[in-house]
């Protein structure tokens, strides 16, 4: 049987050896932004565990865009050779590298989930929050101050900059957080940008800087490696940004050159009315793989081979990114390889626990 989960896909000039992506997961385990142990044990195991595309936690593009003060960073130059060994040791088992690039916004400067996720104040070791407008996302989160044209400048050549020191780093794909109520998803909702100027009121204002983003990254990025975006398709609630903005907004990225969507949902409002189930942000990403016309990848709650194949084998997406079922299984790609009846290699080390 030939799994059409585990067939290649090409992005670009770029072949990934199946379709099983390891989604972006905050660890909250940096000093500094500087990736760890932690991390190379934490990437390097999904690489030996058969994924096609192993991709980091996001990493702050400005130190104040963090979500917590223990969040990946790649804002100078120093990151670089820190971020070196584990790309190469994703690269040797077989894997491509992949980075998430962001900025939190208004949700920066929080605790770590098992300290309580609560804001940290700038006297305690936290910092002034930003966004397009000052409206919190929650009684409890950090008030923001308005960014300035001139910061917003800052922060798009701040993205570009990020881009080239992943390259240097030997990542291969880029992804730009666009999703989860963070700042491009601040910019892009009505609910959060209560903007009255070039950046603000329709959608084309509301998705420039963005775009801008995308331009830059995409600028700093070797012609031949592609570049994802991940989108909130849907924030569940009435008046905000839904899916035919993002569908625009798809096209408006492939037209800079963006090459898959990562299609997630929800985060930019607590009054978010959602009931999760298995598979459930799937039809955004069909529905912007087909009227968008750009692939996508399908996220949320898939935890099966069987459900994951079907995605990928009705033409639902075109790849598939795990979170949760990862931690909990870093392996499940060649077990679910199994599942599907579909031979694929082991690591060396490993062969001998293939059958039993």
């Amino acid at each position: 049987m030939s799994s059409r989960l585990f067939s290649p896909i090409t992005l670009r000039e770029l072949e990934i050896r199946n379709r099983v992506f390891v989604s972006p997961m905050c660890q909250y385990s940096s000093n500094d932004g500087m990736p760890n142990d932690w991390h190379m044990v934490h990437l390097g195991s999904r690489a030996v565990g058969g994924a096609g595309l192993v991709m980091s936690e996001a990493a702050a593009v400005l130190p104040e865009g963090r979500i917590s003060p223990w969040d990946l960073g790649i804002w100078s130059d120093d990151h670089v050779p820190a971020f070196q060994p584990i790309t190469k040791f994703i690269k040797d088992n077989g894997a491509v590298a992949a980075i998430q690039l962001a900025h939190a916004g208004r949700k920066a400067s929080h605790a770590r989930p098992w300290n309580g996720s609560g804001l940290i104040e700038p006297d305690a070791g936290g910092w002034q929050v930003v966004g397009p407008s000052p409206l919190p996302y929650d009684e409890d989160f950090g008030s923001p101050r308005e960014l300035t044209i001139e910061e917003i400048d800052a922060i798009v050549d701040a993205f570009g900059e990020a881009a080239r020191r992943s390259y240097e780093a030997g990542f291969e794909v880029v992804e730009c957080h666009f999703a989860h109520g963070y700042l491009a998803h601040e910019f892009l909702s009505p609910i959060s940008n209560h903007r009255e100027d070039e950046y603000g009121g329709s959608l084309e204002n509301r998705a420039r800087f963005p775009l801008r983003v995308a331009e830059a990254v995409r600028a700093a990025a070797p012609d031949h490696l592609p570049l994802l975006v991940r989108i909130s398709a849907s924030e569940y609630v009435e008046g905000g940004w839904d899916l035919e903005q993002s569908i625009q907004f798809s096209r408006w990225l492939k037209e800079r050159g963006v090459d898959m969507i990562d299609t997630s949902s929800g985060g930019n409002s607590p009054a978010q009315a959602l009931d999760p189930y298995p598979g459930y942000q799937v039809p955004f990403a069909a529905a912007i793989r087909e009227r968008a016309n750009i692939p996508t990848g399908a996220v949320g709650l898939i935890t099966e081979p069987e459900q994951a194949e079907k995605i990928i084998e009705g033409g639902e997406a075109d790849a598939v990114l795990l979170a949760r079922e990862l931690l909990r299984n870093p392996y499940w790609p060649l077990h679910a390889a199994a599942a599907l009846d579909h031979d694929v290699e082991w690591p060396d080390q490993y062969v001998r626990a293939k059958s039993r």
